[in-house]
């Protein structure tokens, strides 16, 4: 077989595995997702079944939001030790099993209990989804590829926030609700059986060769070491990296942004604007459903218009999305459909910000560090629970909806604004670790 046999060949195996491991890695994280936001979905059922109060649902999502972003920060440490499919399948079997006890109780003590469990394991996802994708794809498609493969998330959220009203008034037995949480549980259980034996860590795994990039090309030894290199690698390349620091606090603001609209856009849609459940939840799916858009397009910019540079989009879709959170705010005096337009479009700013932050980490980190980076960047982003849940519910309650909206968007512009203080940053790492590898030879 000829050279470029033999090259064709390699090329179309890769892609194989490429798409083989991004669609299934994008199955499991939509499913995570779909976990993320049940109770969300429920929770004008738990409130009028249950009596359970916004103080303390508020709480049930500051504490699965902290556990999310210490698990998420943790795990970022250690992943590398372990298989991918292992890890992800483990995370994903707990939060079945934590969804389908908190479907079955109705004390406040055990859904905490089993919300709190909810956030430890799902951080088990992103990190070494992460490192995968940074494996697979080269840094110059990271861009693209990866915003089609964060779609995930928003098709997770719709899926729920659509199918779960629908559930709820599902009865065989018991209260309706309830089925929110048993349904994504079944699906998780499935997914985590073909993840087990559908992912493979590198291309090296299945005898292809690993990517090339640059002087990162050379031969490196497994992230598995332990060796002081890798750990001052780390550290220079995430803890002492300012540009780093930037976008891990932005991340604390975006997820302000979307947690708020995604965590309480039902009950506030409802409550402040008069819209019925049904109605509150078809808006907040649809805030989702155009961010799917605004992740692919902000990926596409990315690589098309600002050679990889996607800190600039961010900051540049962060103060967008803040602008139209500004104006659905300041709506009130106009007919209900313009200000739902506004909050829809701030939706798809908003979820292109979130999905590329992950992707200017992962490239500022370069392979060898972006499951760590990820970890750091995501703990600051689910720091944000403790705002968006009882700071959030707390002034809501004290002063009302409106009040409460105009804390998370002042937060968002603050969120914009400190994104641009990482405008001068390269695309990538791996330019900086090429330019000091010729300063060493030099």
């Amino acid at each position: 077989m000829s050279s470029s046999s033999v090259e064709l060949e390699t090329a179309k195996k890769f892609k194989y595995w490429q798409f083989r491991m991004m669609s299934v890695t994008w199955v499991a994280y939509a499913v995570s997702y779909a976990m993320r936001f049940m109770l969300s979905v429920a929770t004008p059922r738990l409130e009028a079944d249950l009596g359970i109060t916004k103080i303390q649902l508020g709480s049930f999502v500051t504490i699965n939001g902290l556990m999310y972003g210490l698990s998420k920060f943790l795990n970022g440490f250690v992943v590398h030790k372990f298989k991918a499919s292992s890890f992800i399948a483990c995370g994903l079997i707990v939060c079945a099993a934590a969804s389908f006890i908190f479907g079955f109780s109705s004390g406040v003590i055990v859904m905490g209990s089993m919300w709190l469990i909810q956030g430890l394991f799902q951080g088990m996802f992103w990190p070494p989804i992460s490192r995968l994708l940074s494996y697979w794809i080269p840094p110059d498609e990271l861009a693209t590829k990866t915003s089609l493969w964060n779609t995930s998330h928003c098709v997770g959220t719709i899926a729920i926030f659509l199918v779960g009203p629908v559930l709820s008034f599902l009865s065989f037995g018991w209260s309706g609700w309830r089925n929110i949480f048993f349904v994504p549980a079944i699906f998780a259980v499935i997914t985590a059986v073909g993840v087990r034996f559908l992912i493979k860590d590198t291309p090296s795994s299945v005898g292809l060769p690993e990517l090339s990039v640059g002087e990162n090309s050379k031969k490196v030894k497994d992230t598995r070491e332990e060796s002081a290199e890798y750990k001052s690698f780390i550290k220079k390349r995430v803890f002492k990296n300012p540009y780093m620091w930037v976008v891990a606090v932005s991340n604390l603001f975006v997820y302000v942004m979307r947690a708020t609209v995604v965590n309480w856009g039902p009950s506030m849609l409802s409550q402040w604007k008069g819209m019925s459940i049904a109605g509150a939840t078809l808006i907040t799916a649809a805030s989702e459903a155009v961010g799917i858009l605004g992740i692919i397009v902000c990926g596409w910019v990315t690589d098309k218009y600002f050679d990889g540079k996607g800190h600039r989009v961010c900051a540049i879709a962060m103060t967008l999305s803040s602008l139209f959170m500004f104006l659905f705010l300041q709506g009130g005096s106009l007919p209900l459909w313009i200000p739902l337009i506004m909050l829809i479009i701030s939706g798809f700013f908003i979820n292109g910000v979130q999905s590329l932050i992950l992707i200017v980490t992962s490239n500022m980190a370069t392979k060898r560090a972006a499951a760590t980076a990820n970890g750091f960047v995501g703990v600051w982003g689910y720091a944000a629970s403790v705002i968006t849940g009882a700071l959030f519910m707390f002034v809501q309650k004290k002063h009302g909806w409106p009040h409460a909206m105009e804390l998370m968007a002042t937060l968002s512009a603050i969120g914009a604004i400190l994104l641009f203080f990482a405008w001068k940053a390269k695309a990538t790492g791996y330019e900086e670790l090429e330019a000091e590898s010729k300063k060493i030879k030099a």
